[in-house]
Parts: structure tokens; C-alpha cells; sequence
């Protein structure tokens, strides 16, 4: 990280920060030129030390070939706060307040006795819970439905808030 200074190190200020997303953007390598990035809702858990995303979707498309391919993606997730002008931004003028994570990891098939945890998993990251007004968990979609687990295995996170460097 080149902004040493921005670097957020602890992994429990990273988690928090990592329940406050929204969206997250994954990285399937591709034997196009490009990468192939999708941006996807997702579910934030941790056990001992090992994070977990979940997503979902469908179960056919070019992510689900190139998964098949290499299993190893990158993502990255960010918490927008809002645009600051003005002079005591710096030279510009003008920056963007955020946080930020970004990693790497290995990503596979939820197993089918493993999917509505995982789901609830992704639910609880948007305040959806059981036994809210808003709580609706449809069991007969849950066969039809991809679920997808990256493991963590690497963490950087930053931050940048006007009035600090």
C-alpha cells in the first residue's frame, strides 16, 4: 500500500467496516485480455480469524465458467462517504472520504445442506433478520439458487478522512 498512512491494521476495525458495505466487486481471471469484474451483494461472516464472503445469483453466466476455470479472485468493497471541496482537501481541492477493503481469496460452491445459512448470512449483512417485518425467506428457490463462498486469505484496508492524512 503506498499510503502507509491510510492503512487501517486491525482486523476487527476492518470487519466493521466490511459489515457497512453494500456492494462488493469480485475479479474473475479470464483468458480475454481483461479481467471479468461483477459487482454483487454479499454476506460478511468470521470464524476464528477466517473471513468468509457469500453471494448468490444464478447458477449459469460467464463468472460461473471462469470460476470452473481458477477458483482464485480478487475483490474490493468500499464505504462512500461523501465529496469534500475547498482548500483544506490539499492541492486539488478536492477528494472523496471512504474506506475501504480489498483482498484475495478462494472461491467455491456453498454445499446444498450449507445454503440457507450462507443466505442468512447475506441477509443479516443488509439488516434483513429473522423475526423482523421485512423478513421473507422463500425455501423452495433455495435449490435453484447459486451460492458462492470466497475464503479470505489476504486483507488490506484504508481510509481517507479530510482532516487527516
Amino acid at each position: 500500500m503506498r499510503r502507509r498512512d491510510r492503512e487501517i491494521r486491525e482486523f476487527n476495525e476492518i470487519l466493521e467496516i466490511m459489515k457497512r458495505c453494500r456492494v462488493c466487486h469480485v475479479a474473475f481471471h479470464s483468458n480475454d485480455e481483461y479481467p471479468y469484474v461483477v459487482p454483487m451483494n454479499f454476506g460478511v461472516s468470521e470464524e476464528n480469524g477466517q473471513v468468509t464472503l457469500c453471494f448468490h445469483g444464478a447458477d449459469r453466466g460467464r463468472k460461473h465458467d471462469l470460476l470452473r476455470e481458477n477458483d482464485k479472485v480478487s475483490f474490493v468493497m468500499e464505504d462512500a462517504h461523501e465529496i469534500v471541496t475547498g482548500p483544506r482537501v490539499g492541492a486539488c481541492e478536492c477528494t472523496m472520504e471512504f474506506e475501504c477493503v480489498m483482498g484475495t481469496g478462494e472461491m467455491d460452491y456453498v454445499a446444498e445442506e450449507e445454503k440457507e445459512a450462507a443466505l442468512r448470512t447475506l441477509l443479516e449483512q443488509y439488516g434483513v433478520e429473522e423475526g423482523k417485518a421485512d423478513y421473507h425467506f422463500h425455501h423452495e428457490v433455495v435449490p435453484k439458487v447459486a451460492v458462492l463462498r470466497l475464503r479470505v486469505n489476504h486483507l488490506t484496508a484504508k481510509r481517507r478522512k479530510v482532516g487527516l492524512p
